[in-house]
């Protein structure tokens, strides 16, 4: 039984900053949600998003505030017996909120796995890998600083596959500044991920000239409102064309499937409203064929241990993970950090999530920093042998 249920805001700055079409970020705001039950468990899950109401319809107050005055009462009042019993009845009685529902199932899931001694991916159908590669997003907005920061990270084998986000520039400045990291890093796989700047006429151009350059996958080149066109690219392009923003909950990643319309899904699970969503995405997306790659909200370590589990459990991965949130942040709030090498992230393998959670700095950030400064204290940065050292 659930005793209590809190909603932490914590901001953390960015070790730079972080360009995208949508938004320029020197902070994250990680929406944590902490469960306690009776019986002596406690369970952590995250809702974080990008850039307040600029990516998505959820923010991370709106988050909170819902959580806190609709989610919390019924959960308390209900008591629901399981995981499975607490999001169907948070389903039947709360419209929308995926970001919110995916925290809360995660909260219960990581105390579920704790109470039966199981890693998470273990209920959602068991993993097979344990090891999953992760991309670097350059976006600091300047090309031979991305060049330079690639370069770092291959040497320090901390990635080999990249991401450049554009949009925000004219076309062929963005163009030129992809191809010039391209031609630099020509034996390394190399994502653009548009966020949806572009109209279809601009996003023939765009990808014709992209292509031509070598580039490896095209994400999300034009609006989500807009799947017949998205459509129409990936039938008149050989370059992968992958779908994001636009995949959502199960229903509506169904359609797209059936339809067609990508060749790659990028799964995030609070975008697809939780986890066991995110593995029905997977498991739809590989029956028809479309390839899969592990997306993510720039989540804090708590989201990303989450999304390795569920990306752990996929068939196939064949576009790897973009899950390296913890990394672009300044400071940890894990007892221990999560194990980064070999260009990917080992898949936490304790009982629930596999983290321990540094509770008292959690609740010290969450508490004393100034949301509208980008500072936190009292600091404990990455082990920069190892881990997110300043760039």
């Amino acid at each position: 039984m659930i005793r209590s249920i809190n909603t932490l805001l914590v901001p953390i700055p960015t070790i730079r900053t972080h360009k995208l079409a949508c938004t320029v970020m020197n902070e994250q705001v990680l929406v944590l949600v902490h469960i306690q039950t009776e019986d002596g468990y406690e369970g952590w899950g995250e809702a974080t998003t990008i850039g307040g109401l600029s990516y998505a319809e959820e923010s991370p107050h709106s988050i909170k505030t819902n959580i806190d005055t609709y989610f919390t009462p019924l959960l308390l009042k209900e008591h629901p017996s399981s995981t499975a019993r607490a999001m169907q009845l948070l389903n039947k009685h709360i419209n929308g909120n995926r970001f919110a529902k995916c925290a809360i199932e995660t909260a219960l899931l990581d105390i579920e796995g704790k109470r039966l001694g199981i890693p998470i991916s273990e209920l959602l159908g068991g993993r097979v890998r344990d090891h999953i590669e992760v991309a670097w997003t350059l976006a600091s907005g300047d090309t031979d600083t991305d060049i330079a920061e690639a370069k770092q990270m291959i040497e320090q084998k901390r990635h080999r596959v990249f991401k450049l986000k554009i949009g925000s520039d004219p076309i062929q400045n963005d163009i030129d500044h992809v191809l010039t990291i391209k031609r630099a890093l020509t034996n390394y796989r190399i994502t653009v991920d548009v966020n949806q700047a572009w109209t279809e006429l601009e996003a023939m151009k765009g990808i014709s000239l992209l292509q031509a350059g070598g580039v490896d996958l095209i994400e999300q080149p034009i609006s989500m409102r807009n799947p017949t066109g998205l459509k129409r690219l990936k039938e008149h392009f050989n370059v992968a064309i992958m779908a994001d923003e636009i995949v959502q909950d199960p229903q509506n990643a169904f359609h797209l499937a059936a339809a067609h319309c990508a060749d790659v899904f990028a799964v995030k699970i609070n975008q697809a409203g939780g986890l066991k969503a995110a593995c029905l995405i997977g498991q739809m997306a590989h029956l028809a064929g479309i390839e899969l790659y592990g997306g993510t909200m720039l989540e804090g370590p708590i989201g990303t241990a989450a999304s390795a589990h569920v990306f752990s459990t996929y068939p196939s991965l064949s576009f790897d993970t973009e899950l390296f949130g913890p990394l672009l942040l300044t400071e940890d709030i894990l007892a221990r950090p999560l194990n980064y090498n070999n260009f990917g992230l080992e898949v936490p393998t304790g009982a629930g999530l596999g983290i321990e959670v540094d509770k008292e700095r959690v609740y010290y950030y969450a508490e004393h920093t100034d949301l509208s400064l980008p500072k936190a204290s009292p600091s404990r940065k990455y082990d920069t042998d190892s881990q997110a050292e300043t760039l």
